[in-house]
C-alpha cells in the first residue's frame, strides 16, 4: 500500500494524531478490503459505512470505501435491516464517493440503489401532515438519546424501536439528511442524463418543512424533533445542527445563531443537550450529554464552512486533547475527558477502542476545513478555515484519482487571496491532471 499523506503543522500533537487517525482507518479496521465500524463491532452498517467514506476513507482508500459502500447493499437496495431511519445516509456518501473518485460504474450502480431505496421510505416512513421523515435520530440507535416520551421506564430494552413512541417522531439530523439524499439523487441522475427534478423539488420541500416545524426563532436554534402529537422537543441535537448548516438547510442568519447558542461542555459539543432528568453531570446518559468525537468533527467542520474559525478551532484542539496517547475511542465523558461509554437502562456502557468515524470525521476536519477540499466532478476547489496565528500547514503526499498533491495553506480567515498550481493562478484542480502538483493557497 503506498503511504499515506503526511500532515505537517505547527501543531504537533495534531500531527500525531492525524497519522494516528489514518494508520486506524488504513490498517487496524480495514480488514479483506472492507471497513469495519470499530474495535468493538466486526462489522460495517449502512451509518458507519456511509460517513466513513464520505469523511476520509473516499479519498485516502477509495477501492475500500467503493467495497463498503457496497458491502451494505444489496445489488438493488440498501440493507433493509432493523435500523431503517437512517439508511439513505448511504447516498450522500455515494454520491460524495463519485464526486471524489469519479467512479462512472459506481455512479449507475449508486443511483440505482439510492433510488429504489427512498421510493421505499417514501412509502413507509414519509409523513405528508408535515413533509417530513419519521423515525429515530441519524446516531441514537440507543434509548439514552431521548427524553421521555418516547422514552418509557417500563420498557428494558437498549434499542430505540423497541418503544414505540420513537416510531413515530421525526427528527432533525434525519430529515436534514433526507433533504441532502434527494438533493445527492438530483446530482446522480444529471450525472447519467435523467430528469432529476422530482428530487430537486423533494429536497427543497423537506429543507423549507425543516425550517417550517423543527426551528425555534426564541432559542435560535432547531428543537430536536416533533412528537407523533405535534409538539416539539426543545433539546440541542449537536449532529443535526450540525448538518442543518453543512446541507444548507439553515439560512447564513440561522447558522450564525446555531453557531452562537449551541451549548459546549468542559471538553466539547455533545450529542444531545441539556441532561435528561434521568441522567446527570456524574452520570451522563450514553446517546445524551457525552462528547462524541464523530459529533464533535462533524460540527467542527459546520463551524469552518460559516467561517467560525474561533468554534472550529475550539472542536479541533477539543479532539486532540481527548484522544491524547489513550487512541481513538469511541465516546468520551463530557467533563473528565476520559474514555467513558455513558449510562444507559440503569448502568455504565463500554466506550469501544479504535472507532472508525472517531478517526475518519478527524481527518475529514482536517481535509474539509484546515485545507478546505471541495470535490467537485470536475475537479477540487478550496475552501480553507484557518484560525488567527496558526502558521503554514501542508498535506504532503495526498493521492486523488491519478495524481499525488503537496498542498499547503498559509495566512489565516477565510478568504482565499491566491491559489497557486504548479506556480500558476488557478481557482480549479483539474481531476484529468496525473502525476505530481504542488498546489498553495494563500488567505488573505
Amino acid at each position: 500500500m503506498p503511504r499515506p499523506p503526511a500532515l505537517i503543522c505547527p501543531d504537533s500533537a495534531l500531527t500525531r494524531i492525524y497519522a494516528a487517525a489514518q494508520h486506524n482507518l488504513l490498517n487496524i479496521n480495514t480488514i479483506g478490503g472492507v471497513i469495519r465500524a470499530g474495535g468493538g463491532y466486526a462489522d460495517p452498517w449502512t451509518r458507519d459505512a456511509s460517513i466513513n467514506a464520505w469523511y476520509a476513507a473516499s479519498l485516502l482508500s477509495p477501492d475500500a470505501a467503493r467495497d463498503t459502500l457496497l458491502a451494505v447493499a444489496g445489488d438493488t437496495l440498501v440493507q433493509q435491516d432493523d435500523q431503517w431511519w437512517d439508511q439513505i445516509i448511504w447516498a450522500v456518501a455515494a454520491w460524495h464517493h463519485v464526486l471524489v473518485t469519479g467512479d462512472e460504474d459506481f455512479l449507475r450502480r449508486a443511483y440505482t440503489i439510492a433510488a429504489a431505496t427512498m421510493d421505499v421510505l417514501d412509502e413507509e416512513r414519509y409523513d405528508a401532515a408535515y413533509g417530513l421523515y419519521r423515525g429515530p435520530a441519524v446516531m441514537q440507535d440507543g434509548i439514552s438519546g431521548y427524553p421521555e416520551p418516547p422514552n418509557d421506564p417500563r420498557i428494558g430494552s437498549s434499542f430505540v424501536l423497541d418503544y414505540p413512541r420513537a416510531h413515530a417522531i421525526m427528527c432533525l439530523s434525519t430529515n436534514a439528511v433526507y433533504a441532502a439524499a434527494h438533493r445527492a439523487l438530483t446530482m446522480m441522475a444529471g450525472a447519467l442524463g435523467r430528469d432529476g427534478r422530482p428530487h430537486l423539488e423533494r429536497a427543497e420541500a423537506t429543507a423549507a418543512a425543516v425550517n417550517r416545524w423543527l426551528w425555534r426563532e426564541e432559542a435560535g436554534l432547531y428543537g430536536y424533533f416533533r412528537h407523533e402529537d405535534g409538539h416539539l422537543d426543545p433539546h440541542e441535537e449537536t449532529l443535526g445542527l450540525a448538518l442543518a448548516i453543512i446541507f444548507g438547510i439553515a439560512d447564513d442568519r440561522q447558522a450564525a445563531l446555531i453557531a452562537a447558542n449551541t451549548h459546549r461542555e468542559p471538553h466539547g459539543v455533545v450529542n444531545v443537550w441539556p441532561h435528561f432528568d434521568r441522567y446527570g453531570p456524574e452520570r451522563p446518559g450514553r446517546h445524551n450529554a457525552s462528547c462524541w468525537p464523530m459529533v464533535m468533527a462533524v460540527w467542527g467542520d459546520a463551524m469552518a464552512r460559516i467561517g467560525r474559525t474561533d468554534r472550529f478551532l475550539e472542536t479541533l484542539t477539543d479532539l486532540v486533547t481527548l484522544f491524547g496517547d489513550d487512541g481513538l475511542y469511541e465516546v468520551y465523558h463530557p467533563v473528565t475527558g476520559r474514555p467513558d461509554g455513558g449510562w444507559q437502562q440503569g448502568r455504565p456502557w463500554q466506550s469501544e477502542p479504535d472507532q472508525t468515524w472517531s478517526a475518519t470525521t478527524l481527518l475529514g476536519l482536517v481535509h474539509h476545513g484546515l485545507f478546505g477540499l471541495r470535490f467537485e466532478r470536475e475537479g477540487i476547489r478550496f475552501a480553507p478555515a484557518v484560525p488567527s496565528d496558526w502558521g503554514e500547514a501542508t498535506l504532503d503526499g495526498l493521492r486523488y484519482r491519478d495524481m499525488t498533491l503537496r498542498v499547503t495553506v498559509s495566512g489565516s480567515g477565510t478568504t482565499v487571496r491566491d491559489v497557486r498550481l504548479d506556480g500558476h493562478e488557478a481557482d480549479l484542480l483539474p481531476a484529468t491532471l496525473t502525476g505530481l502538483h504542488e498546489v498553495r493557497l494563500t488567505l488573505a
